[in-house]
């Protein structure tokens, strides 16, 4: 019983005292982090190769690097590839040409994303959770701080663990 309330105590500590990062009470925090998902071409950031041969996407700049640093084809045709430059629908042609004649240019976008299954009453143990999992996660996965909105039951909880004297307590058990 002594190590509960003493963890408590911490905890009450800490979250007086931590970060808020603007969010009103109560509030918690999660694993933001980001992915690339499928968009309308005037929205791409960027562009994937799908080669339905293998059943594969990559990313078409990298995919293209590794052709041409790793590839087997002739060097003439390598040298198509290489006057190609930045044009993504000569990119597509070169590639249903020489490598699958199914592959699909994809648009895509970078966008902001919560984790699923994150929830964490301190940024300190998200933090800390992004260290320990960070084979999970992208290299740009970050603490996320949220509230409660509407959550009554949560808001009393935070507020009892935020604001309860313990001297009470101590108090009560010499009576």
């Amino acid at each position: 019983m002594y190590q509960d309330i003493q963890f408590l105590k911490e905890l009450q500590n800490e979250l007086k005292t931590q970060d808020i990062d603007g969010q009103a009470a109560p509030r918690f925090w999660t694993v933001g982090d980001y992915e690339w998902v499928e968009a309308r071409e005037e929205n791409a950031e960027r562009y994937s190769v799908y080669l339905p041969y293998i059943a594969e996407s990559y990313v078409l700049d990298d995919y293209l690097e590794e052709i041409k640093e790793d590839s087997e084809l002739s060097k003439e045709v390598l040298t198509e590839l290489q006057d190609i430059e930045d044009d993504y629908d000569d990119a597509i042609e070169w590639i249903r040409k020489y490598i699958d004649e199914g592959a699909e240019l994809i648009p895509e976008k970078k966008v902001h994303i919560i984790q699923p299954d994150t929830m964490f009453l301190t940024k300190a143990e998200a933090k800390s959770h992004i260290t320990l999992n960070k084979h999970h996660y992208s290299s740009e996965a970050h603490t996320y701080a949220m509230t409660a909105w509407r959550a009554p039951k949560v808001e009393r909880l935070l507020n009892i663990l935020e604001t309860f004297e313990w001297k009470s307590i101590e108090t009560l058990n010499k009576r």
